[in-house]
């Protein structure tokens, strides 16, 4: 090989390694740690979900939870994937 296609080849894969560090690698990490807080949920933590409803888990099923929102105690079941994040 020439150093003409030795660098035709070496360009595209520093844009690739690039972009897999850039963007893929942190996504990858996002992804893994959101899984871990939905699996680690607990009855009694207050979480909201995606839409923005801030609720104390009553109940946790395989791929559900309820929720009790509300002074009136409503309890609203979402899949765990609708939870977005534990409050402290």
């Amino acid at each position: 090989m020439n150093p003409q296609q030795l660098s035709g080849l070496l360009v595209p894969l520093v844009f690739v390694v690039i972009f897999y560090f850039l963007l893929i690698r942190p996504q990858q990490k996002r992804e893994k740690a959101l899984k871990n807080m939905r699996e680690s949920l607990k009855v009694g933590n207050e979480v909201v979900t995606i839409g923005g409803i801030v609720g104390k888990i009553i109940k946790i099923n395989e791929e559900s939870v309820t929720v009790e929102i509300g002074a009136d105690k409503t309890k609203i079941v979402f899949e765990k994937w609708g939870i977005a994040k534990v409050k402290p």
